[in-house]
Formats: structure tokens, sequence, C-alpha cells
């Protein structure tokens, strides 16, 4: 995932600067810096002194004095909120001995209301003026981001990013987000960041872009109501006329644009998150369906509907298989079986189509395997896997030197994957897959696992 690039962060960090100004006014300044007079400004925050009013202008002067920090200031904010704002485990301990020992009925039910209000943590309430702010729910989106890059080295930044991720799934609910498609008269503004969010497969200019936006290509992201401007995911779609295997073919900008009306396939060969602060928030699985029953709608000849998908693990997962294993089964010609590991390390160290070839079979098996049967609880390893088939998904297909570009061919050895979105069998794979693990996948893939 991209992360913004400098220009992009500073008109965020001016736009979020000039909004709050005027309401931090209603405060004297505390210094950016000055963390102990930062932590009598949320507390007076979450405890509302002198009512909503100031308690808002509370919450703008504290955002804007995190605004002005560097990542170090921000962590040191961030773990201050971590460990003086959280819960007083004690005091739900009390009562929850309370609620057991209550006999009562009423004052049972009051005494959970009392519970459930003691085991939230207090910096959720700071939270939540934040999101009454302008722009305030991207704030919250970016301050996430933040405790999730820095909760390795501060763990106690883990359960506040857990606190934010339950507050912004439940403000990033599906039946919250807009549809849209972008194409090339969309702001110049909006398009930059598209360029600079691709997860993928990079766009290397505009006119790259561009191309991603002809008439036979649709891009479509979703939105949320307080954050028009900002796509939070996005998914890109190549109308073909036939399953594709190969995505530098598929993103060729010399190839015809193919009549929109021509097409049978649509191919999805790029999703990308935008947001770090969203990571866990459920957003791509919604998006495939509502983009699907769209295309559906507005092109009705589309009879098939498929991924061409990269397998980002797949390198790393073999090297390690072939330093526990001592030989591979039948490998190229001339190549001793004991030899084989060393050999194929080799191949995959060199990271060349030339290098890769001589393994074409023994590696299209192993990534058949590797799609199937390597797990951890009971999902696979792979986290595209995971992804399309928690989705619906079933996987199809194996495409030999799919990805020719330098990341292909070192994370995946140039191997791509077709994952078939069967409309009438959708419901039935996720239900099979999230409830016992089962991986819908075609004939041809479980044959070759089996080799």
């Amino acid at each position: 995932m991209n992360a913004l690039s400098p220009g992009l962060w500073d008109r965020t960090l001016q736009r979020l600067t000039s909004a709050w100004q005027e309401i931090a006014e209603a405060l004297p300044l505390a210094g950016a810096g000055d963390l102990d007079r930062l932590r009598q400004e949320v507390r007076a925050c979450i405890e509302a002194r002198g009512g909503e009013t100031l308690a808002r202008a509370h919450a703008a002067r504290i955002g804007h004095a995190y605004l002005a920090q560097d990542h170090a200031g921000r962590r040191r904010f961030l773990t201050m909120l971590a460990s003086d704002f959280d819960i007083d485990t004690g005091a739900v301990e009390n009562r929850a001995r309370a609620l057991i020992a209550a006999s009562d009925a009423a004052a049972k039910r009051k005494l959970a209301a009392a519970l459930r209000e003691t085991a939230e943590a207090p910096r959720m309430r700071l939270f939540t003026r934040f999101n009454a702010l302008p722009d305030g729910l991207e704030f919250l989106v970016d301050m996430r981001a933040e405790a999730l890059a820095g909760r390795h080295d501060r763990p106690a930044l883990g359960p506040l990013a857990e606190d934010l991720r339950r507050l912004l799934s439940a403000w990033f609910d599906v039946g919250f987000l807009e549809l849209r498609r972008l194409t090339w008269d969309m702001p110049a503004s909006l398009l930059e960041k598209l360029i600079a969010y691709e997860a993928v497969h990079r766009i290397a200019s505009w006119d790259d872009l561009k191309h991603r936006l002809e008439s036979d290509r649709r891009l479509f992201a979703f939105f949320h109501p307080h954050m028009p401007d900002e796509p939070l995911i996005f998914v890109a779609v190549a109308l073909v006329e036939a399953l594709a295997d190969n995505v530098q073919r598929l993103l060729d900008r010399e190839t015809p644009a193919l009549a929109a009306e021509r097409a049978e396939v649509a191919i999805f060969y790029s999703i990308s998150n935008t947001q770090p602060g969203l990571a866990g928030v459920s957003l791509g699985d919604f998006l495939i369906k509502r983009v699907v029953a769209r295309l559906q709608r507005e092109l009705p000849q589309l009879r098939t509907f498929a991924t061409l998908s990269p397998m980002p693990g797949f390198t790393g997962w073999l090297r390690r298989h072939l330093a526990a294993a001592p030989m591979l089964e039948r490998p190229p010609a001339g190549i001793a079986p004991a030899r084989a590991p060393a050999a194929l390390i080799a191949a995959l160290d060199a990271a060349s189509a030339a290098a890769l070839k001589p393994w074409q079979r023994p590696l299209t098996i192993l990534a058949g395997r590797y799609l199937l049967e390597e797990k951890r609880g009971g999902r696979p390893l792979d986290a595209v896997a995971r992804f399309h088939l928690a989705n619906g998904a079933r996987v199809e297909r194996l495409n030999w030197m799919g990805d020719l570009s330098p990341r292909g061919l070192a994370e995946a050895a140039g191997l791509m994957v077709n994952y078939l979105y069967r409309l009438d069998e959708i419901a039935a794979n996720h239900e099979a897959f999230v409830t016992q693990g089962r991986i819908a996948a075609s004939g041809e893939l479980r044959a070759l696992a089996r080799r």
C-alpha cells in the first residue's frame, strides 16, 4: 500500500489545520510538544468541562497540536493516550462483581449499563469528539495509521488501534459508502491520488493512467460522505473477450481499445486499499460485489467475472519449503535430484524468465499446492487467496509467466492466478470457506496440486 506523497500529506495537513484553527482559538494555545498540557486538555475534553462547546474547542486544539508533531511526537502523544486514558480494569472488576452479586432485575440492568460504560476506554470519548470536527473522520483514519505503524515498537498502541478500528468499522459501514466510477474527466487532484495509491501494478505516467481509464477499462472506488475527495479503496477492471493470462498484455498501451459492448469477460486486475488506517475494516469484498452488479446492469452481455491476481507470498514460502526438503521430484533434465533445491533457489534468485523457464512444471505444481494446501490457522497462507476465497470466488487457473515485471518474477516466479466469480456459486463458496475452511477450486487446479 502506497503512502501519501509529502505534497499530498502537506495539503491534507494544511486543510485540517485551517479547518480547526477558528475552533481552537476558543482556548489559549498550549505548547505543541508539551505532553503535560495536552494531557490536561485531553482530560478536560473527555470530561466536557464547561460544556460541549468548550470540549469541542479542546478537541480542535489537541488535534491541532498533534498534527504539528513529527512522527516521534505523534507516537509519544498516542502512547500517552494509550497509557493514561485506557480502561480502568480495577473499576471494571468491581462493577462486574456488583453485577454478579445483585439479585434485583432493575438493579442488574442499572449495573450492566454502568459496567458497559466503565469497560470503554475514556479515550473513546475523545475520538468521538474528533469525529464531530470538520474533516475529523479523515483525521482519525490517519491517527489509526500512525498507531498501527508504531505498535511494534510501542505495544500499548495495539489496543488503541483496536479501539479506533471498532469505531471506524461502524462509521465506514458499506451502507454509508458511495460507489463512483472514476474517469479521465475527474479533477487532477483526485487522479494524482490514484497514481500515488495504486498498490499492485504501478502507474508509470499520466499516459499510463489515461490508458487505464479508456472505454474498455473501468475504475471504481468507494467514497465516504465525510471524505468526498478521498477514495477509500478502488478496483481496476479490464473488459476483454477471454480470460486474461498476462498482465503486461492487459496493460499494454499499444493494444487497441475494445468496444465495451463486444466484451464478454470482466477482469479485476488490481484492488488498492488507499487508507492504511482502515486496515481490518472490510471494504474490498463489498466493492467487488457492487461493481459486478453495476457492470451487469450496464453491460448485460458480460458472462464471466474473474481476477488476474498475484501470489505475493509464493517464492517466500517456496524458499522455506526447499530449505526443509532434501529433494524435488522430477527436476529439469540434466539436474540431479539431490542438487535440485539449490538449483531452483538459484533460478529464483536470478528472477528472470530465462532462468525460471526450465522449472515451469515443478513450479506450477508447487504453486497449486501452495494455493490449495498450505494454510495457517485453517486458512490459506496466501493473503490474496484468503481475500478472494472469503469473498466467494474459486481458484480457477494458474498462468505461467503471467507477470514478467521484476516484482512479479521475484515474488511469484512470474505466476499469476485467475479467481473466478461465478455468480450462482458466490454465496455457497463463501459459506463453505468461512464455516468449514473449504476452498473452491477448478478440477484442473485440484489435479495439479495432487501431483
